[in-house]
């Protein structure tokens, strides 16, 4: 069984207005649940899921699938465009930490996956109830 890899990380989302703010984002991989899925959680709960290889060609080109775009901003930002039904939020990552996450995901995925000829699955957006980072789980 390989381990999940999770990054605790901060990307900077992208509003109207002329100021950018800094939030905490979570960046999953659990080859377990499917090798070629990559999460990014968001702090109201929300988890994006998408193909690590829409990350992979982001690095060095625009690509969109669905509702998820990525694009290279310059040669140190990476932006993730993610459009739902209540409207589009625009996060603005650094590609180091997005690099380091990819190769830690190499590292635990298996080196010929037997679905390897497959489709990558569709982007998809779940919403769920996160604790809050550093809470304590509840005693009972």
């Amino acid at each position: 069984m390989s381990p999940v890899v999770e990054v605790h990380a901060r990307a900077r989302l992208i509003t109207d207005g002329p100021l950018t703010r800094p939030v905490p984002v979570d960046l999953r991989y659990d080859p377990a649940d499917d090798r070629r899925t990559v999460h990014i959680g968001l702090p109201d709960g929300t988890d994006w899921a998408f193909g690590r290889d829409l990350l992979e060609r982001g690095l060095r080109t625009p690509i969109e699938r669905g509702a998820v775009h990525v694009w290279p901003c310059g040669r140190t930002q990476l932006i993730v465009e993610l459009h739902s039904t209540d409207g589009v939020e625009v996060f603005q990552f650094e590609i180091r930490t997005l690099t380091r996450f990819l190769a830690r995901t190499r590292a635990q995925a298996p080196a010929t996956p037997p679905d390897a000829g497959r489709e990558p699955q569709p982007p998809s957006r779940t919403t769920t109830t996160r604790p809050e980072r550093g809470a304590q789980p509840a005693r009972g």
